[in-house]
């Protein structure tokens, strides 16, 4: 049954997104979760952040850490990252001694960074392929691989092993936590996405990669037109409104109007001089308007007062 609805939603067709073969299936569960956020998640973390002061919020987003810092620990031996896995041992070592159980955050200030890592990432390091692109519910983005490795992340947890009642205690807990510090990335996701879907699917996928690159490589970002000869790129210079400065685009700051002009063009009332009207002198100097041509010697612009300027320029 379970196949039948993976078959059922596979995506097919020339937009079709490689990395999404379950797109129609991921779409719905993605709304869901969508949903689940936006009349419940949203509002309890509102209503917490309300009533939670800053210092306790920040205390609990440091408990949790420490947490991790032991699965961190040992995804970064697995990966063969033996500097990076004691920095994180001693981070959990000293936040848990000196920090009051992990509350206070001793080990950054120390010196100590920290070096997040996940199961996923481990099988990605050992070559495992990522396959297709899945939405887990409750969880969100995911993958076959990242998948598969958020459940050996859960075995790393050491809340998993405590009394259910406790566990499930410290599971909402975080996830309330978590889900208020997100808070200002969401507001800002369903302002500037036209498509969240899509937005979230390719911003993942894109962050996963860069991660298993370690860093050393930019993350590959969508191609855009390049208009590589100035004589087909779409120019605006001369044309805008006094006082009109340039789009404002997403991470451009306007600049102000243009102060330059299109090639072969002169500001507007400063003419240039009249051309004599004697007929050597005329086939002598050619017109100067326009680009002159590449490897050609430019002629001498005749000077104001008419003098034999013109009887210097270079014949044809």
């Amino acid at each position: 049954m379970l196949s039948s609805a993976l078959l059922a939603g596979c995506a097919t067709g020339p937009t079709a997104n490689p990395n999404d073969p379950l797109e129609p299936l991921n779409r719905t569960i993605f709304k869901a979760n969508d949903k689940l956020d936006q009349y419940v998640a949203t509002p309890v973390a509102k209503g917490y952040k309300a009533v939670t002061p800053q210092p306790v919020r920040t205390a609990i987003t440091n408990f949790f850490s420490n947490l991790g810092d032991i699965g961190n620990t040992v995804n970064n031996l697995l990966q063969g990252k033996g500097e990076a896995a004691m920095e994180s041992l001693m981070r959990v070592a000293m936040n848990t001694v000196f920090g009051l159980g992990g509350l206070i955050d001793i080990a950054t200030p120390a010196g100590l960074h920290k070096h997040p890592q996940d199961f996923g990432l481990t099988l990605g390091i050992w070559g495992a392929q990522s396959g297709s692109y899945l939405v887990l519910p409750l969880f969100g983005p995911s993958s076959i691989r990242d998948g598969l490795g958020l459940a050996a992340d859960f075995q790393l947890d050491p809340t998993t092993y405590t009394e259910p009642a406790v566990r499930n205690s410290l599971f909402g807990a975080n996830f309330v936590n978590t889900r208020t510090n997100l808070l200002g990335a969401t507001d800002l996701l369903a302002e500037a996405a036209l498509d969240k879907y899509s937005f979230v699917r390719d911003a993942y996928l894109q962050q996963r990669r860069y991660r298993l690159q370690e860093g050393k490589g930019p993350a590959k970002l969508p191609e855009y037109e390049d208009y590589g000869d100035t004589e087909t790129a779409p120019t605006t210079q001369g044309t805008k409104p006094a006082g009109a400065g340039p789009a404002n685009l997403p991470g451009h700051e306007s600049d102000g109007p243009s102060k330059s002009l299109p090639i072969g063009t002169t500001p507007q009332g400063d003419a240039p001089p009249k051309q004599p009207t004697d007929d050597n002198a005329t086939k002598a100097a050619p017109a100067t308007e326009g680009v002159k041509s590449v490897g050609k010697t430019p002629n001498p612009m005749p000077d104001h007062e008419g003098s034999g300027n013109i009887e210097e320029a270079p014949a044809k």
